[in-house]
């Protein structure tokens, strides 16, 4: 079965957690992946998180006072990898183009 495309937020997410992080701090690094493309707000952000735990993508690594850090699970990095590997598809499907 084929996995279903993911959002660009999720797909952030998980590029931001192959390092174990907090969400201010994955905001930021998702700001500084994309070059500044994609800003992240909060709202945005705790609620894929919160989708991601209960899919099992990512998993709570520790939490002091409010701060909560994630962190990618093996079923995540096999989805970040699979999505990577559709769009790198996509893209060479889409050279075409520099043939019109």
């Amino acid at each position: 079965m084929e996995q279903q495309p993911m959002t660009e937020a999720t797909y952030y997410i998980l590029l931001a957690l192959l390092h174990p992080g907090h969400g201010y701090g994955m905001m930021q690094r998702i700001r500084e992946l994309s070059g500044g493309r994609v800003v992240m707000g909060p709202g945005t952000l705790y609620g894929v998180l919160s989708r991601m735990k209960k899919d099992g993508m990512i998993s709570l690594e520790s939490e002091e006072d409010r701060r909560k850090t994630y962190v990618i699970t093996e079923l995540g990095k096999e989805a970040l990898y699979r999505e990577y590997e559709r769009l790198c598809r996509m893209v060479e499907d889409g050279k075409v183009l520099k043939e019109q």
